[in-house]
């Protein structure tokens, strides 16, 4: 049986390739309904993303639309509610996707014919729904656990033609060094900043400014604007700064761990704030690189000749936040330290690709998150090759699989126990569908 998940398209590409149809409706679920427009916008999306024109696809959408509201329904008996800060959130984030994708705010709002204002209005409802049916969703599978002879049983039924391949990972480790960058560098860029906020005071636009001087690419391109923004959102510092602005104030220069910025408020909308800013980073001279290198490799020759450990070199000389897991990397898509091999940033992989378990790197210069230059040394703790799943190496992934079976389990006798018990009413146009439940119910 077919996983049964919840609809949440980005509304926006609903909307966008929306045909006109002749709009009904096609099915009651309690107090919920579903449109003909609703189950042919989620068609023409499939058809527009090169998927072949098939039939049974709309009988698909229809029985995902037919969940999603089912789990609505039930939210809204249960009481279930999500607050404004979630739905404001929702609605920022997916904005601010399609400002990227089209290049800008003026372009989104010139594009969809309103303002982001009227956008978001008009979809705040949808928004609202779908993180009702989320929050149910997840209401109903919260207490399904597995326990170690549940996941042998649940690995044991696999055929051999169902158990999965792994691909090759590796676990490793990093000792990063970062160059200090010079006080005389940090008052140029303070002085920078401060003649901006001079330069804005006196009337000149601090967008024209944040786009020409802006070392933020990701909001330079949109004149410093970040967009609708909630607390526990930014980093602290700018967060402290931003929240205590007044109408168009300019804040005074702030430091974080990404450089030196500077202010100003756009709009605040209760716990919401849309600010827009000027970020500076110091940069770090050649000479000052050359001594991290130098520095890096005096660690490296004590490591290499058994004076210290990398696990304590780490905790004890490194600049990056590993240094609290003895330097040890986490995967943040997965949670755990394990990386598929071809998921690693190039320049990475073609170092640890040579490398065998426990050998350490030579140093080699590195780009941090925050665009700065630094030099790392890879410890290469871990590395399987391409096998066939099993148990003893394998477990934490058979165990995902098996909770998520487990969860699907959960859900299919929810479904079945809430269907027989909601008014459902099917209209004759979807009465030929060959659904997975039995929502044509008598």
């Amino acid at each position: 049986m077919r996983n049964i998940i919840v609809i949440i398209s980005l509304f926006l590409s609903n909307n966008l390739l929306a045909q006109k149809v002749i709009d009904e409706i096609v099915a009651v679920i309690g107090d919920e309904i579903v449109l003909t427009s609703d189950i042919e916008t989620q068609y023409n999306q499939y058809i527009s993303q090169g998927f072949t024109n098939r039939t049974e696809i709309r009988c698909q959408i229809a029985e995902d639309l037919l969940y999603q509201k089912l789990l609505l329904n039930q939210a809204k008996i249960d009481s279930l509610n999500v607050s404004e800060q979630e739905i404001e959130g929702e609605l920022d984030k997916r904005i601010r996707y399609f400002i990227s994708q089209v290049g800008s705010k003026e372009k989104l709002e010139d594009f969809y014919g309103k303002s982001i204002v009227q956008i978001k209005s008009e979809f705040r409802s949808l928004i609202k729904d779908q993180l009702l049916s989320q929050k149910m969703q997840l209401g109903i599978t919260a207490d399904v656990k597995v326990t170690p002879s549940e996941v042998k049983s649940y690995f044991s039924t696999l055929t051999k033609d169902s158990i999965p391949t792994i691909e090759a990972e590796i676990e490793i480790s990093q000792i990063v060094i970062k160059p200090e960058v010079s006080e005389k560098e940090k008052q140029n860029v303070i002085s920078k900043l401060e003649s901006f906020k001079e330069r804005v005071q006196k009337g000149e636009n601090f967008k024209v400014l944040a786009t020409l001087y802006s070392d933020d690419p990701g909001s330079a391109k949109n004149g410093g604007e970040l967009g609708f923004v909630g607390r526990g959102d930014l980093v602290p510092a700018f967060e402290a700064a931003a929240y205590k602005l007044k109408g168009d104030e300019i804040s005074k220069i702030i430091k974080s761990e990404f450089g030196y910025h500077i202010i100003q408020l756009i709009e605040r909308r209760g716990e919401q704030i849309n600010v827009r800013h000027i970020l500076l980073k110091p940069k770090v001279s050649s000479t000052q690189l050359m001594e991290t290198k130098k520095e890096i490799d005096e660690i490296s020759s004590k490591i290499l000749a058994g004076e210290i450990t990398f696990e304590k070199a780490a905790i004890e000389f490194s600049d990056d936040e590993s240094k609290n897991n003895e330097g040890l990397l986490i995967n943040s898509n997965s949670g755990s330290s394990m990386f598929l091999m071809q998921d690693l940033d190039p320049s990475l992989y073609f170092i640890i690709e040579k490398m065998q378990e426990g050998e350490v790197s030579a140093p080699v210069i590195m780009q941090t998150s925050q665009g700065e230059k630094a030099y790392r040394l890879i410890k290469l703790r871990k590395k399987n090759s391409a096998h066939t799943a099993n148990l003893t190496n394998d477990y934490d992934k058979i165990q995902n699989a098996a909770l998520s079976g487990k969860k699907q389990e959960t859900i299919n006798n929810w479904l079945k126990e809430k269907i027989i018990k909601t008014y459902i009413k099917v209209e004759k146009n979807l009465q030929n569908c060959t659904f997975d439940y039995n929502w044509n119910k008598k």
